[in-house]
């Protein structure tokens, strides 16, 4: 299925699409957004003059946007630089934060996304980027778009676990600011079958000048596990009546809804096109009573998941007031019951997909801390769109583990206790899940720790070092029992933590995300963020900020 970079604004929810082109700038508003007269703070964005919470009117988006011109230098703008908004968060005091992406000559600049901040009186606050450099490349490849597409299918290392490899879809010239110094490169679309049977849709970035492969990203996001089960008891859903009976689709969140895929997968022209695809069929009952409580009822599994959508997007929207992934209200839907003895669960851009497991280590994989996991992967996706490899990577899987396990503590169920565990309800044979937050380094495969080869490991596991760190500063160092589990968390220099508790930790974590962090932000990057986003909430010197330094410096996070 096609990935939602290329998604409308307006399915985006944004306040304002604004196009900067050095010296002059256009804006243009989405439907239902305020507009007001002027520039600087509008009496559309000022705190009780009715503006829609959480967004920016046009007016003042484009006015943040030229003041990026006003400081290219900080802004590393080049002549040829192009800047469009894509989101934006309005504070209650009147400050106002528009994120936006680049490009160059017309080509998207992959690493070149900025948000620039403006205070409550309309003054230059700073701008969040993690471009290191102007771009100034020449923008005639070298080498063909055939050679490219070749390169990317052929057999590496890279690829070895990718059955099927073969280049389809689209292949366009980008700039790639995220491999290192802006380089002018092919992206092009394979795709494949991973080795556990998640379809392959893997991004690969070729240099338009050596031909040499820069990176490779794959943008079917899973959860790196091997299924799960919820014993949630019996637990409210929201139907819909038609006229034989009822629908599993919830029109009080967005209209989500959950369909059955009886054992079917994802062919090559879905995953690249769009076509063709199988969305399985709608789950329905005769009464509004969906499931048995056991497997033996393929509607329990989608009652899970329907649960966990509701619960997620409850979360999202009670808590840190954002209406849905997309930000704009509008509903995501879950395929169960994907292909046979499948031990894993995806989003991919659109929907979240759960398969059986095998039926004796591993339940269905449609436990409320993944459904939380797999949905903020899309939330993350319209936010900071942390690039799925390297540091960016890590912190990427780190995001949905930590509001992943934040949904099972909002859920309050006293079936699925709260705890630091990561896919321990589809643990049939231990109970233990596939990762911790408190000892991420205990599975014997992540990162408690941040090292120089942070960056080379696995996203599930270098996404150790941000759950870490989440857990220091929520719950502090040492031992305690949370949910009815014994938790543990040394530090990596030997200091003591004392934890500001978890909804504190979250909310710096999530105004971290959606203000601060951009598609290439790494963990120092992301500590830069964090304790931005800490002085934001709490102020500058507060025990708030000084504990999110302390956290992660006693993870090696300078």
């Amino acid at each position: 299925m096609q990935h939602h970079h290329d998604r409308p604004h307006a399915r985006l929810g944004l306040a304002a699409a604004a196009v900067l082109a050095l010296g002059a700038v256009a804006a243009s508003t989405v439907p239902g957004t305020a507009q007001a007269a002027g520039s600087g703070t509008d009496a559309a964005d000022r705190p009780g003059s009715g503006q829609v919470s959480g967004q920016v009117s046009a007016d003042r988006a484009a006015d943040v946007v030229s003041q990026v011109l006003e400081h290219r230098r900080v802004a590393k703008v080049s002549r040829g630089t192009a800047f469009e908004v894509s989101d934006t968060v309005l504070d209650p005091d009147g400050s106002a934060h528009v994120r936006m992406t680049r490009t160059y000559r017309g080509l998207p600049v992959l690493g070149g996304d900025v948000v620039a901040h403006e205070s409550a009186q309309g003054a230059w606050a700073g701008l969040s980027r993690t471009l290191g450099s102007k771009v100034t490349v020449a923008t005639t490849p070298n080498v063909a778009r055939a050679a490219a597409r070749s390169t990317a299918a052929a057999p590496s290392k890279d690829v070895r676990g990718i059955d099927g490899l073969e280049a389809q879809g689209p292949t366009r010239l980008v700039v790639d600011a995220l491999a290192g110094a802006p380089t002018l490169a092919w992206e092009v679309t394979t795709v494949g079958t991973q080795a556990d049977g998640t379809p392959s849709r893997l991004l690969t970035y070729v240099d338009a000048d050596t031909g040499q492969v820069l990176r490779r990203e794959e943008t079917i996001r899973t959860i790196d596990g091997e299924g799960e089960t919820l014993y949630g008891g019996t637990v409210p859903l929201d139907v819909t009546a038609t006229a034989s009976g009822y629908e599993m689709r919830d029109a009080t969140r967005g209209g989500s809804y959950t369909t059955d895929m009886d054992g079917a997968t994802d062919s090559y022209a879905c995953q690249l096109l769009g076509m063709r695809c199988d969305d399985g069929t709608i789950v329905t009952s005769p009464t509004t009573s969906f499931g048995d409580g056991t497997n033996a009822d393929p509607d329990t599994a989608a009652a899970d998941a329907q649960y966990g959508t509701d619960v997620t997007w409850d979360y999202y929207l009670e808590v840190h007031g954002r209406e849905g992934i997309f930000g704009d209200g509008s509903g995501s839907f879950n395929r169960v019951h994907y292909g046979s003895n499948y031990v894993n669960a995806f989003w991919d851009g659109e929907k979240m997909t759960y398969g059986d497991g095998d039926g004796s280590s591993y339940g269905p994989l449609v436990s409320l801390d993944v459904a939380g996991h797999e949905m903020s992967h899309g939330v993350t996706e319209h936010t900071a769109n942390l690039t799925y490899s390297g540091e960016p990577g890590g912190l990427n899987e780190a995001t949905s583990d930590i509001f992943g396990t934040m949904v099972e503590f909002y859920a309050n169920n006293t079936e699925d206790a709260g705890d630091y565990l990561i896919g321990e309800e589809f643990d049939l044979a231990s109970g233990q899940g596939l990762r911790r937050m408190d000892d991420p380094a205990s599975d014997g495969s992540s990162q408690s720790c941040w090292s120089s080869s942070t960056a080379n490991v696995d996203v599930h596991y270098s996404s150790g070092v941000g759950n870490h760190f989440f857990y220091l500063l929520a719950e502090g160092s040492g031992a305690k029992v949370i949910g009815g589990v014994q938790h543990d968390s040394p530090t990596c220099d030997g200091s003591t933590v004392t934890g500001i508790g978890r909804d504190a930790a979250a909310d710096i974590w999530f105004r971290a995300l959606t203000v601060y962090m951009t598609s290439g932000t790494d963990y120092s990057g992301a500590r830069d963020a964090t304790l931005a986003a800490a002085a934001d909430l709490y102020g500058a010197g507060s025990t708030e900020e000084t504990a999110v330094a302390a956290a992660w410096d006693a993870v090696d996070v300078a």
